[in-house]
């Protein structure tokens, strides 16, 4: 029924669905050292640095950009914890005087 709307004939057998051995393949599973896996990114370099671990150029690459994010330097404070460091260290030196005596009033407050 050419030209009626929602009869154009339907499925027709054997044609379409999914055929044996059709599209992509899946991807080979990486294996990772179960040593690498379970440490941080700096005792990762360590180890590799030292032989214990096998490690590729990626994954060095990656250990190195990862670490800066979970380990810090000790130059690495930033400004305001320096300042609150400096301000402590003065601290001492200048610090909140005793409100004066009201002699003239014998004392009491007036």
């Amino acid at each position: 029924m050419a030209g009626v709307k929602g009869r154009s004939g339907g499925a027709r057998p054997g044609t379409g669905g999914a055929r044996p051995g059709a599209g992509r393949k899946p991807a080979p599973a990486v294996k990772q050292p179960p040593a690498a896996a379970e440490l941080t990114p700096l005792e990762f370099l360590v180890a590799a640095m030292l032989g214990k671990v096998e490690a590729s150029p990626t994954q060095v690459k990656a250990a190195t950009a990862a670490a800066q994010y979970l380990h810090t330097r000790k130059q690495d404070g930033g400004k305001k914890e320096e300042q609150q460091d400096a301000a402590k260290k003065v601290a001492g030196r200048f610090s909140q005087a005793n409100p004066p005596k009201l002699v003239a009033a014998g004392g009491k407050k007036v």
